[in-house]
């Protein structure tokens, strides 16, 4: 049975729709109103606050804490200063992705890694024999992220003046909040300006009360699992078991998946000399790889033409769809779309999809599967380059 987090006396009393998800054995509201319409507006209009302490979070440290961590993950963490983070899948022995997240170097021999999934038996086996002490801190930690063009204005209104001005993208800061200490990041999973906050468990309400006490001259509102969805997918952001199944969870090889495979080549340092699954990617950047993951944007009018055949409009707005639906060229499957949705600031229906390599090619024409009153039927789409969705504020 899924277990509250440490906002949850709040949270609970917020979701007037009673809708609830099992995130990593936590309960996490799926959406707060009885329409996800206000909360994903919040998210790219306003502000939003979500609950995301679910997520796994472990900590290395020690003498050799820099090279066990460089061990574990793709990317070079000796350009990781202090103060900074990077986002980076890890592999197997084959170069199969395991799961993919954060790293933050909090001092030059203390790294903090944030997981969708339970990774603490994996990395202690990278680690025999290492100086280092892995410690998993998930229930020490209690996470929100404040997503959206306000959400600065509003941590400017309860931390020491200037404290995220000058907070560049993907870096972090200590800092108080009305006496409250806290670990802010510029990082976030909507692709949009954003911070995440790191706080003991005892501040969580406290720090969830301040929040919403300010942001109510800023359109703050807290948004659930629902709207985040929307809003990863504008964002081209992967979801595990959606768009990729990790290499520890696929029943047969050819559900495994290179990082060259689901858009993660640039997180591959190959010029680092060792790292789990090194030998394997050498092999996948040499010679390519069978799938490419690719964005989709589909047709309007084909999609006003299927639907107009039994009289109807086109239905395909609302919530974000995780079923994988099979994309064509002529009467040829060549792969798949895992997440798709119907995108309110676009005005656009679009899906991250894996193409077979040779199709995988900006502006190609495809054919994506899609329901008419129970039929399959057919649209026009056209593959784009991801994100869907990256405005300027994110990193300015």
């Amino acid at each position: 049975m899924p277990i509250p987090t440490p906002f949850h006396a709040r949270t609970s009393q917020l979701c007037e729709s009673h809708e609830w998800r099992d995130w990593a054995g936590y309960l996490a509201a799926a959406t707060y109103h009885p329409s996800h319409e206000h909360e994903y507006f919040g998210i790219r209009n306003a502000a939003a606050l979500i609950d995301v302490s679910p997520l796994f979070k472990y900590e290395i440290r020690g003498p050799d804490a820099a090279d066990l961590v460089n061990r574990i993950v793709t990317r070079d963490i000796t350009k990781c200063a202090v103060g900074q983070v990077m986002y980076t899948p890890w592999c197997d022995d084959a170069g199969k992705v395991i799961d993919d997240g954060t790293v933050a170097r909090l001092k030059d021999e203390t790294f903090r890694i944030t997981a969708a999934e339970p990774n603490l038996a994996w990395f202690q086996d990278c680690g025999e024999g290492f100086a280092a002490e892995i410690q998993d801190v998930s229930q020490q930690l209690a996470t929100l992220a404040i997503q959206g063009p306000n959400s600065r204005r509003v941590l400017n209104q309860i931390l020491d003046e200037g404290a995220v001005d000058g907070l560049k993208y993907y870096r972090l800061v200590e800092a108080e909040a009305r006496g409250m200490p806290l670990t802010i990041s510029r990082t976030g999973y909507t692709g949009d300006l954003g911070y995440e906050l790191w706080v003991e468990p005892e501040y969580a309400i406290d720090i969830w009360d301040l929040l919403i006490t300010v942001g109510q001259s800023y359109g703050l509102t807290p948004a659930g699992m629902v709207p985040l969805d929307i809003a990863r997918i504008e964002a081209g952001l992967l979801l595990i078991q959606v768009d990729y199944i990790s290499a520890r969870k696929a029943f047969i090889e050819s559900q495994k998946s290179s990082p060259f495979e689901i858009g993660l080549g640039w997180t591959v340092s190959l010029d680092k000399p060792v790292f789990v699954g090194r030998r394997a990617l050498l092999g996948d950047k040499a010679k390519g790889v069978p799938w490419n993951l690719v964005g989709l944007e589909v047709d309007w009018p084909s999609l006003e033409r299927e639907f107009g055949r039994v009289e109807l409009v086109p239905q395909v707005t609302g919530r974000a769809s995780r079923a994988a639906i099979p994309v064509y060229h002529h009467r040829r499957q060549i792969g798949q779309a895992t997440s798709h949705t119907f995108s309110p600031v676009l005005k656009k229906y679009i899906a991250i999809a894996s193409l077979e390599t040779g199709f995988a090619v900006l502006g190609n024409d495809i054919d994506i599967e899609i329901t008419v009153e129970y039929e399959r039927r057919r649209a026009k789409a056209r593959v784009v380059k991801l994100p869907f969705f990256n405005p300027s504020r994110k990193k300015e």
